[in-house]
């Protein structure tokens, strides 16, 4: 494997994505959820931009210059698409954030990524 500052920005994104997306499913069924339909539906509380730009903004003190590099360089990631319900800040931000976390994966900071994820967010059964 080609060493992770080599990758791309894109390629570290569409990783970092998955990362939290399997983060937040583990976390919520720890949570207790337990229907797809509460599962699929509380996940996209976490998994939408606006959702992860706000998580962003609680973790961006506690990032390393290194880190915060990182998130830079997927926050100022050219943007074709922006999805609807988000803002164009919102959307990099969050780019910014997948970025960070494909990069903390694959150089196998496992603890730190969760870390930051774990201050990121939080995970309360509403359903009970």
């Amino acid at each position: 494997m080609r060493p992770v500052n080599e990758l791309t920005t894109p390629a570290l994104a569409y990783l970092g994505d998955a990362v939290i997306e399997l983060y937040v499913r583990s976390r919520l069924v720890e949570a207790g959820y337990s229907t797809s339909a509460s599962l699929n539906q509380k996940s996209l509380d976490y998994v939408r931009a606006g959702a992860q730009a706000r998580a962003m903004q609680k973790i961006a003190p506690m990032l390393t210059e290194q880190e915060a590099a990182v998130f830079r360089r997927g926050r100022n990631m050219g943007h074709g698409n922006v999805p609807k319900g988000a803002t164009v800040a919102e959307y990099r931000n969050a780019t910014g954030m997948e970025v960070l976390a494909g990069y903390l994966h694959l150089s196998g900071e496992q603890e730190r990524l969760d870390e930051l994820l774990g201050a990121a967010f939080t995970f309360e059964n509403t359903d009970t």
